[in-house]
């Protein structure tokens, strides 16, 4: 199916000619997503693509305006993006796709060839109208912006991050090990160590921590515990949909027999780009606050992934699947698949909440939307009053998917509103420009 859809821009490539400037931006992020679910990237590993990405085309789109000013400079590790040449001629939509498309390459996508027809077209439909030194100059400063955005890149620890040993976690009472079905190790379980955004340190909002393991029917873990197992074997047909809608699991395996295959699926943060993506459209932005959009949304997933992520391994906290089996019943199947890391905090519950809080502070409090994220992937749709709502619901279908404990949700939604008021605190003082 993802090959047919691959497949699908090579065929669309003629009516790029009759896109708009605004719409070739669309469109380029949609080939980014397509790529990402193509490569089955993870998700920390996806919101690095995007928040790169978005922030290269945005450094270059932004010259055309007067008043809008660079993002990478209020960010860490960035070097001073290049300018343009005074008095001469730029189209900065054709320098934004290449700076966008350059660092999407370079950034090791594995799929990467799968770009080109779709990218020598973008850059054909410029070429006709535009002179021959413009196209040139534009396509040069598209590719010093992209250069400059990678230096960055290749000194994030991301590199470094490659190759670790295995994490398979603990045997030991109430620590995280490898779930069914597939029992995978632990992913990226080193990804604090990347180089925030805006966080300071990975660590900058900790979360309280789980409840103590403690099996004892009095418990607070147990409470958690029978929570979950009652919502799972009680589902009813809403909650169904909601967990369905808001999986998102890259990492799902389907059994048929001896048959094994992956379902490819929208990343966390995938949703959260398309929803972006909607709210711009939907609000008639121009081409600098979307993009804009894209870059803040892109900025708020990736740190709230390494600030969840430091709290994931080191709490290493036992997923509900496993405990469950262990001390209540041995048939017990959660809705979800359980994803390969420990489960504390809720990976959904930081990063949406960490969105929406940007989102909300772009749009409006009650920015009403129709996200039709999953209707290509699952056929589904749902309306949403406001962003906030929508991350609520993302938060909450952890618990209906049997996942995630009531205290990880909410602890999670918690930490991922905290990376996202500070990104408006220190990056959004004027949202129209």
């Amino acid at each position: 199916m993802l090959i047919a859809s691959l497949a699908g821009c090579k065929q669309s490539n003629p009516s790029l000619h009759d896109l708009s400037e605004l719409e070739i931006l669309y469109q380029n992020q949609d080939i980014a997503s397509k790529v990402i679910i193509y490569d089955a990237f993870t998700p920390p590993v996806a919101s690095r693509i995007y928040v790169y990405t978005s922030l290269a085309f945005y450094e270059a789109i932004r010259f055309t305006s007067d008043t809008a000013t660079s993002l990478t400079e209020k960010l860490h590790g960035f070097s001073k993006m290049p300018v343009p040449e005074p008095g001469r001629a730029y189209n900065y939509t054709l320098a934004a796709t290449k700076a966008f498309f350059t660092v999407l390459r370079n950034i090791k996508v594995f799929s990467a060839d799968s770009l080109n027809n779709y990218e020598s077209s973008v850059y054909e439909q410029f070429r006709e109208k535009l002179d021959t030194a413009t196209f040139a100059r534009s396509m040069q400063f598209g590719d010093t912006i992209a250069k400059t955005v990678m230096i960055r890149a290749k000194n994030d620890g991301y590199l470094q991050s490659r190759g670790k040993p295995k994490f398979l976690g603990s045997q030991a009472p109430g620590k995280w090990r490898p779930t069914p079905p597939d029992y995978l190790d632990g992913v990226e379980w080193c990804w604090n160590t990347m180089k925030p955004m805006v966080l300071d340190s990975a660590s900058q909002f900790p979360a309280p921590g789980p409840p103590e393991y403690n099996p004892d029917t009095s418990s607070i873990f147990f409470k958690d515990v029978m929570e979950v197992y009652n919502t799972g074997i009680h589902l009813t047909k809403e909650q169904k949909s909601i967990a369905q809608y808001w999986d998102d699991n890259p990492f799902v395996m389907q059994h048929a027999g001896h048959l094994m295959y992956g379902t490819k699926k929208l990343t966390p943060g995938g949703h959260w780009m398309s929803i972006a993506a909607i709210a711009s459209k939907q609000s008639n932005a121009d081409i600098i606050k979307t993009a804009k959009c894209y870059a803040l949304t892109a900025i708020a997933l990736y740190d709230a992934f390494i600030a969840c992520w430091d709290i994931k391994y080191k709490s290493n906290f036992v997923r509900p699947v496993t405990v469950i089996n262990e001390i209540l019943d041995k048939t017990y199947q959660p809705f979800l698949q359980t994803p390969p890391f420990p489960e504390y905090t809720s990976g959904h519950s930081t990063i949406t909440a960490s969105a929406a809080t940007v989102l909300s502070h772009l749009f409006g409090n009650n920015f009403a939307f129709l996200d039709t994220s999953e209707m290509k992937y699952i056929g589904m749709q749902r309306h949403f009053n406001s962003f906030l709502e929508a991350a609520g619901e993302a938060s909450i279908s952890r618990l209906y998917g049997g996942i995630h404990f009531r205290h990880s949700i909410n602890d999670g939604a918690a930490q991922g509103r905290k990376v996202g008021e500070l990104i408006v605190s220190r990056l959004m003082h004027d949202t129209t420009k």
